[in-house]
């Protein structure tokens, strides 16, 4: 891997770093003459190796039909995607319903098993990991995350004392969490002063999710002020909305390939997209079999068809608008 395949957007320091020391750098699962491995890459600090794509928790909900759900998932970590997103609220607890059901059988040992909650208290975060660990049928939570920082009041209430990071720490202590992080998709400011709050209490988060794609890449946005924050912090960065929930897609500038391409090019440890058919997963499964970074001449061309786009403001809604927003509809998620 040249450099020029990764420098865009991060001082050439830490972009040196990226490639010199390792971080994020792909190990792969089997060996390089296998065309079906999975790559993987390092969570940050942690020594997990995950796979460049993670299986969105979000759409394992939507089929009609929970078998269905268990045959992607199950699909997933046979093919070496060993990344599994998911969260307390998703469908009303159904999808870390389905989860669990298909982690059953030895699944749970062929994945790295993410989830969010959503408290801001200390008794709200307890009550929603132990609702969490039943429902997913496991004792432990590799990596817990506060769930949509969407409120610049979010990291104080998190952080404050009775607040959810004591419940956490807690839970860390007890066994039942591996790894703590945090997500949101709303503002790289709320980003920067979760990360600002968390080193005033002299706590460094395991990992961090955040929007990564075509769009925000025009704008002085997660790209530009979050990532190389995480980078030099050897935070693991888990990318997400590389499609904007598929709104992205509608602006017909760049195909659904193009979009994980493009996030998967960023210093990303994992790169979480959703797949609630067979299809979808697969097309997640032939992207990352056969990843090779975007070099600066495709990075460019990509870039130029999406820059009007991106300035219109049109397609990357989970910042525009409340329609993405689970904890403003339901404030008392948050306790």
């Amino acid at each position: 891997m040249r450099r020029r395949h990764v420098l865009w957007g991060l001082p050439a320091a830490l972009a040196t770093a990226w490639l010199g020391r390792g971080w994020g750098g792909i190990a792969w699962a089997a060996p390089q003459s296998d065309s079906r491995a999975i790559p993987r890459r390092k969570l940050g600090r942690t020594g997990e190796l995950v796979s460049i794509i993670g299986l969105g928790g979000y759409h394992i909900g939507v089929p009609k039909e929970r078998q269905e759900s268990t045959r992607i998932i199950r699909s997933a970590l046979d093919a070496g995607m060993n990344f599994l997103d998911n969260c307390w609220d998703y469908h009303d607890g159904e999808s870390e319903l389905r989860m669990g059901e298909a982690l059953r059988d030895g699944y749970r040992n062929k994945a790295y098993l993410m989830t969010k909650i959503d408290g801001r208290t200390r008794a709200a975060a307890a009550k929603q990991i132990d609702e969490s660990l039943k429902r997913l049928q496991t004792d432990r939570i590799d990596l817990l995350q506060i769930h949509e920082v969407i409120r610049m009041n979010d990291a104080e209430r998190v952080f404050a004392p009775g607040g959810a990071m004591e419940a956490i720490l807690a839970a860390k202590q007890a066994g039942k969490v591996r790894h703590i992080g945090f997500t949101g998709h709303k503002s790289a400011e709320m980003h920067l002063n979760m990360l600002d709050v968390a080193d005033k209490n002299k706590f460094t988060f395991d990992a961090v999710q955040l929007p990564l794609n075509v769009m925000d890449a025009h704008l002085q946005g997660f790209e530009k002020r979050v990532l190389p924050r995480l980078v030099e912090k050897n935070i693991g960065v888990l990318g997400m909305k590389s499609m904007g929930n598929g709104i992205i897609l509608k602006s017909k500038t760049a195909s659904a390939v193009e979009c994980l391409q493009y996030a998967l090019s960023l210093p990303t440890s994992v790169v979480i997209t959703g797949c609630d058919s067979t299809p979808i997963l697969e097309q997640a499964l032939q992207v990352a079999r056969g990843y090779k970074p975007l070099d600066a001449a495709a990075r460019k061309t990509l870039l130029a068809r999406t820059e009007q786009a991106a300035k219109a403001q049109s397609f990357e809604l989970y910042k525009t608008s409340g329609e993405f927003d689970g904890t403003a509809k339901h404030p008392e998620w948050l306790g």
